[in-house]
């Protein structure tokens, strides 16, 4: 395909090479953000109170969940959707292994100067009902964050990437939030409770990624210029289960 400018190729999906350094570094990023998030979802906190809304109340993931789906758009946007899939199904991965391994953990018979096994069991022994909504939600909001982006890109032409990465967000983050919060509360907390902690959430997470554009571009322009590739999902299959 034509060339973009002095420094990027416009090319294919299939012509896109996800092997160099800064490639590692952003796929280190996104999964250390997911695992990290993962943890210390369990925690739930308070932002304050709001006319209306009343308390406004999260989980402590909203510190770091957001840079999963900010890495999420800069790994589309500079490798394509073909690439960003595999690394979505990648983090699912790191994400089955982590569970099982803090699962199996906290089976071996503890020491007899351990005496925190309780606290071991609250922050890390996941629930089911938690794991499921996880997953759920991962997956969901994931796939649907980078086809939007995806999408979007074709038919704008490459333009306007701040309009790209929001409306990205808002459409992945709300499925993420909305199952990962009532499949993981409802029935827990009152449904009052939930929603609000869906609209939170959803809104908190559409703000970092809005307050975090000038950043996303400042990343995804430093990447194009190493990688001297701008990859358009012209005729990318974007089925998530697609194996090529």
């Amino acid at each position: 395909m034509a060339e973009s400018d002095g420094m990027t190729r416009k090319v294919e999906a299939g012509e896109a090479r996800a092997g160099s350094r800064w490639f590692l570094a952003v796929v280190a990023a996104f999964i250390a953000s997911l695992l990290t998030s993962n943890i210390i979802a369990v925690r739930i906190v308070t932002l304050g109170d709001a006319p209306v809304i009343g308390e406004l109340i999260v989980t402590s993931a909203i510190v770091v969940f957001p840079l999963s789906y900010i890495v999420g758009d800069v790994l589309t946007e500079v490798y394509g959707y073909a690439v960003a899939r595999r690394v979505i199904w990648a983090g699912f991965g790191a994400n089955l292994v982590m569970v099982i391994a803090i699962y199996l953990g906290g089976l071996l018979p503890a020491a007899n100067e351990w005496e925190h096994q309780d606290a071991y069991d609250t922050i890390l022994g996941f629930t089911g009902r938690l794991l499921i909504a996880s997953f759920i939600a991962y997956v969901i909001g994931s796939f649907t964050n980078a086809i939007i982006l995806a999408r979007l890109k074709v038919m704008t032409e490459g333009r306007m990437l701040w309009l790209r990465t929001i409306s990205s967000t808002v459409g992945g983050q709300a499925l993420d939030s909305f199952f990962f919060t009532f499949i993981a509360f409802l029935g827990v907390l009152s449904t009052g409770d939930v929603w609000r902690i869906f609209f939170v959430e959803w809104g908190t997470k559409v703000l970092y990624e809005t307050v975090a554009t000038p950043f996303t571009y400042a990343v995804v322009t430093f990447l194009k210029k190493q990688e001297g590739i701008d990859v358009y999902d012209e005729s990318t299959n974007l089925n998530p289960l697609a194996v090529r």
